[in-house]
């Protein structure tokens, strides 16, 4: 099983579950339904697939279940950007290795860290190699590289990343001040093509023959593709990685780390939206893009959307295109372009949206009063919720 390959039959079951809800939600709050057993699958998908070791990205999806979920599922390690995410990982799993790859901080947040037991850090500059001061001789410290290409629906680049002839130079001081160098990168969000990290892992290659120094290991980042379609491209990434690997380091392959975080978290949580009012071909929903809508701005929609009227019922009526607005008193608070929706969508029905769980949750802002809290957990409710809501 691949991540974000939930077989078909497990799905419709997980949507009849969560119709059968419907009828018994008891207030107008947006709801986030947990799937810990889609989040464990993903995990195994990601332990026993990719050639090497798994650091679950936080910032995806902070919460305390998720952590929790992974952690009993084989992940022990975790990416942090930040004091705060630390401290919920800490709290979930003491014991994790933590690999704080933001690679610009302040002093008081490189103190912080240093207390918090980081094991790996990243840089992309002298300056922030310089602010690391005296974390202990060892340490790992992998310097973040870019080519300044394009592999996925954003380039991460464009804020992070020494260039090869930098890299080369940070290698060389890591090294000198008694370090232990490694390199990491990100090839960009929701990224299909194998040679995004074939690529990279190739300059990762040239650059610490370049420097000089033996790389103790290389961080491919995330950026894995998520969502129904996704098993092929990720079995191919995971091939493509492991080949450029054996390519580039004949001699002495470093150690491989990956940080899955949309992929890892997206099939973990579906959203449950109300609709608080129709005019036309326009709804307005009880949540927006101040809330768990919020990346829907800048990425497309992330999975499957079914609708279901106030008694669990499916519509499946034919489709039409809907605007799609905010519950906010803000007429910014509007998702782009439009949803294609049964055209007997109406007030108080609710519209499921699948593979939603990741930076969904973590981008509510309470804006006005909205956004989306409520998670009830799937495998808490009875196996026979909702079976003959949904039909098919």
């Amino acid at each position: 099983m691949v991540a974000g390959a939930d077989d078909i039959p497990q799905a419709r079951f997980d949507t009849a579950r969560v119709a059968g809800l419907i009828p018994v939600l008891d207030n107008d709050e947006p709801v986030a339904v947990f799937r810990p057993d889609a989040l464990k699958r993903t995990a195994d998908t990601f332990l026993r697939g990719f050639p090497g070791q798994v650091s679950y990205a936080v910032k995806a999806n902070p919460r305390c279940e998720v952590l929790h979920t992974l952690a009993k599922s084989g992940i022990t390690c975790f990416d942090v950007a930040s004091i705060d995410e630390m401290k919920a990982v800490r709290a979930v799993c003491p014991t994790a290795r933590l690999h704080y790859h933001n690679p610009v901080r302040s002093r008081s947040e490189v103190s912080a860290a240093k207390a918090l037991g980081v094991a790996s850090w990243s840089i992309d500059r002298q300056t922030e190699l310089d602010k690391l001061g005296d974390i202990p001789r060892g340490s790992e410290i992998a310097v973040r590289l870019s080519l300044g290409r394009a592999g996925g629906a954003y380039d991460f680049g464009s804020k992070f990343g020494a260039s090869p002839q930098d890299a080369i130079t940070l290698l060389q001081s890591v090294a000198a001040r008694g370090y232990t160098p490694s390199v990491t990168f990100h090839p960009g969000t929701q990224c299909t093509d194998p040679t995004a990290w074939t690529d990279y892992i190739a300059a990762c290659a040239n650059v610490a023959k370049s420097a000089g120094v033996t790389l103790a290991s290389v961080n491919v980042g995330g950026g894995f593709p998520a969502g129904g379609n996704s098993q092929a491209a990720l079995a191919a990434i995971f091939t493509a990685i492991a080949a450029a690997v054996t390519r580039h380091f004949p001699d002495t392959p470093p150690k491989l780390w990956c940080e899955p975080g949309r992929a890892m978290v997206s099939d973990a949580m579906w959203v449950l939206l109300k609709v608080k009012a129709r005019t036309g071909d326009t709804l307005y929903l009880n949540d927006g893009l101040y809330g768990a809508l919020g990346e829907w701005r800048d990425m497309p929609i992330p999975g499957k959307r079914c609708v279901f009227d106030p008694a669990g019922c499916e519509r499946r009526s034919a489709e039409q295109p809907f605007h799609i607005f905010g519950p906010t008193c803000d007429s910014l608070d509007r998702v782009p372009g439009t949803w294609n929706l049964p055209t007997d969508i109406a007030e108080e029905d609710h519209i499921l949206i699948q593979s939603a769980g990741a930076y969904s949750l973590a981008l509510v802002t309470g804006f006005n009063g909205y956004g989306t809290r409520r998670i009830i957990d799937l495998s808490a409710l009875p196996e026979e919720a909702g079976q003959c809501r949904f039909a098919g």
